[in-house]
């Protein structure tokens, strides 16, 4: 059975840093692009973050370039999200997913298995 647990959120204060992990279990995804999306409350689910199987391509979303960094190991079946210079407005719930194929794209119906999410808020 596949699972993803992410791990690493928190609570911190603008301008510091949290390194979100994601662990995947029941089969291997060093094929599969994986991705981080957020929620935050009453808002739509969305992109944050995606990287291709062979982490060759990187994408973000603008209001974190330059700030977060996604990276995996695929010997571990790991991804993570590096964030750095955190702001309020990145409180929401992380979660990781697993796309369906090498590549991906922003949009959510491209992801097959979804992590339960991991908390992240930032105070002022």
């Amino acid at each position: 059975q596949v699972q993803l647990v992410e791990s690493g959120g928190g609570l911190v204060q603008a301008g510091d840093s949290l390194r979100l992990s994601c662990a995947a279990s029941g089969r291997t995804f060093s094929s599969n692009a994986m991705g981080w999306f957020r929620q935050a409350p009453g808002k739509e689910r969305e992109f944050v973050a995606r990287i291709s199987a062979s982490s060759f391509t990187t994408d973000y979303t603008e209001s974190v370039k330059g700030r977060f960094t996604i990276s995996r190991n695929n010997a571990e079946n790991m991804v993570y999200l590096q964030m750095n210079s955190l702001k309020p407005e990145d409180t929401a719930v992380y979660y990781c997913a697993v796309a369906k194929g090498r590549y991906s794209s922003r949009y959510r119906d491209d992801y097959a298995y979804w992590g339960p999410g991991t908390q992240v808020t930032v105070s002022s």
